[in-house]
Order: C-alpha cells, then structure tokens, then sequence
C-alpha cells in the first residue's frame, strides 16, 4: 500500500500546472546518497528544463529518509515523499506511475548523479523520435577504486551500467536492447498500453540477479512499440564495492539465468530440436560449448575469457535450475509431450523433411 505525505504534500505542483516530466527516484535505506540525488535532479540548469516534480518513493527505509526528503520539500515545492510499504523495487516503481502526474515519466537511482542538462536532453529526445515509448542513455561508472581486470565493459551487465556506443540506436522487437532502470524515460502511454513493471521478476532489498527492467521493455517491443538509446543522455552511477568482486557477479548471472527462466523471453525459447526438462536443447550445446571454452581460456591463464565463460554457465544453472523444477511439478503426461516432442526433433534433425542426412546445424 502506498502512502504519500511531506511538509508540503499539497503544495507540489497545482492542477493547473501540471508538470511535464515526473522523475522517480525508489530509494531503500540509502540515507547517506540519497541528498546527493535529490539536489542533482533540482538544478537542472538548462533553460530549455520542462515543469518537472520529483517523487522519492521510501520502501521501508528506517534509517531517516522521509525526513530528509520533508526537508528537501521544505525548500523546494516539487518534491513529494511516497512511502511504499510492499517490499521491491518494482512495488515501488508502480507507486511512482500511480502518483506521477505528467505524461512522461523518468526513472534514476539514488546512488547516480545527473547533469544540470539531464531532463533538457531526455524532452530533446522524445521531440526528436516522434512516437517514441521509452528513451534510455548512457549508465557511465564512477569507481570506488581501480577496477581488476577481468571487470572489462563485457561485465557491466551486473553493474547496471549502459553504454551502446556515441550514435543514437533504435531499439524494438528486432534490435531488444535492455535500457536500464536508472536512466530510462518512459512515455505514459506505454504503461497504459503494456501494464507496470512486474513484481515477480523484481530486486527485492539487496537480492541480485533481477530483471524487471528487461521484463518491461520485452512488453513494450512486444507490443510492436519502440525505443531510442540515445549517447547525450548521461548519468553517472556509484560502482558497490562489492561489485568489483567475483562473487557478486557469480550470484548476479545465477539470479538472471532464473529470472530469465521465468520471463521466457522468444530469443530464448525457440529451439527445432525440442527441449529437455523444459530448457531449450540449443541452451545445453552453448553451455558445452561455454565449458570447454572456459577449460581452455583457463589453462591458457586468459583471466578475462575464462571469467566470461564462467558466468554464462552460471546463468545456465539458475536457468535449469528453475525450469527442471517447474518441470518435475507438472502432470506426468504433460512431461511426456516434452520428451516425445524431443524425440521427434532429434530424429528430424537426423533424416532431415525428405528422409536425407541433415548436415548443416539447426537453430541455437
């Protein structure tokens, strides 16, 4: 349930002056950032700056969040406190779009700094792609030390940290880019159209491995809608010191490879052979493939390979650990469909549609 109050509650912004940006800022006892935040997203500089509020959704801090955004509304009449007390991110998203009054709606984090020109380029942007859904920038690192490394940008993934390169890029159905949750704007319409972000498929507290960016952004290009990366739009996001090590990233790409199995995304699913415990046989062959390549890079002391290699077979355990699950909870005649349907792939791909041998490779 959320709850809404500051010191100013009523004075935000009038009905008759509704703003034309929303920015939303989730936060969970992170009192030590989250001034820092809030007086990043307040100086917008640029004059080409739109009527903008600012919603700081509290998810059960009990370290002194609310009263440090009361005393930024105080000060400053677009600030508003939410207090979302179901428990994860996504919760509290959704009770941002629900307070939020302007037709677009930006999400950023309280651990990230934002240029004074950062709302003038995201309106920029939505004047410039016309239609447009959701409009996602660049998520550069700020380093608590120097990272090791194997942390190259091929890890950033776990990092939250986005950077397609300097030209704009389309993102749709056919190019499913994953635009992150800390700099992502996202047109009213879209929500309206595909739902809010998804609860079970959401970070709670400190878990890791979470996917409700890419869950919601599936359902936007699903939908047949599109989104724009666009360089200009920049933010800098505080690197975890935690997040320079292994572990962290061993437990993020397990956790992903579960939601994923959850999220059956197309680009997963699709598989002429058929599928084993409900997993995708071309997941089995990358993951051989993906283990010898590791065997290799790892006697060869190739670090950064061999840790790549790494991941992606633990995204395949959280994967397979999660669909043989649901698979062994299903009726036993249903499991037989999968397996009979395996066996008819695999004789397929032996004699091929007119009974000769197949002897090119079918789909991944």
């Amino acid at each position: 349930m959320s709850t809404m109050g500051s010191a100013r509650a009523g004075a935000s912004v009038g009905e008759d002056h509704r703003p034309a940006v929303t920015v939303v800022i989730c936060t969970y006892n992170r009192a030590d950032l989250l001034p820092a935040a809030i007086d990043d997203v307040l100086a917008q500089g640029d004059p080409r700056t739109p009527a903008f509020e600012l919603l700081v959704v509290d998810n059960n801090s009990t370290d002194g969040t609310r009263e440090i955004v009361e005393r930024a509304a105080a000060r400053d009449h677009r600030v508003r406190y939410l207090l979302e007390t179901k428990q994860g991110l996504s919760h509290a998203r959704n009770a941002g779009i629900a307070a939020a009054r302007a037709p677009i709606i930006t999400f950023t984090d309280d651990d990230v700094r934002v240029g004074a020109d950062w709302l003038a380029t995201i309106m920029r942007a939505f004047d410039a792609y016309p239609g447009v859904s959701v409009i996602g920038g660049r998520v550069l690192p700020v380093w608590p030390a120097q990272p090791p490394a194997w942390l190259t940008a091929a890890h950033w993934g776990p990092l939250a940290l986005v950077d397609y390169g300097d030209s704009p890029v389309r993102v749709s159905a056919g190019n499913p880019l994953c635009l992150v949750g800390a700099n992502l704007a996202v047109a009213r319409s879209a929500f309206d159209r595909v739902g809010v972000f998804a609860a079970d498929v959401q970070r709670v507290k400190d878990s890791v491995g979470s996917s409700e960016d890419h869950e919601f952004l599936l359902r936007v290009y699903d939908a047949g809608l599109f989104g724009v990366y666009d360089p200009a739009i920049v933010i800098h996001a505080a690197v975890q010191p935690d997040r320079l090590e292994r572990a962290y990233h061993r437990r993020w790409h397990t956790g992903h490879g579960h939601f994923q199995a959850l999220m059956r995304p197309a680009y997963l699913e699709g598989s002429k052979t058929g599928r084993v415990f409900d997993v995708p046989a071309h997941m089995y062959r990358s993951a051989v493939h993906d283990a010898a390549s590791w065997a290799i890079a790892t006697l060869r002391r190739q670090e950064a390979d061999a840790f790549s290699r790494e991941v992606r077979l633990r995204f395949f355990r959280g994967f397979f650990r999660t669909r043989r699950q649901q698979f062994l909870a299903l009726p036993r005649e249903e499991q037989r469909v999968q397996w009979r349907a395996l066996l008819r792939g695999l004789i397929g791909r032996r004699t091929g549609a007119a009974g000769t041998p197949v002897t090119s490779g079918g789909q991944r």
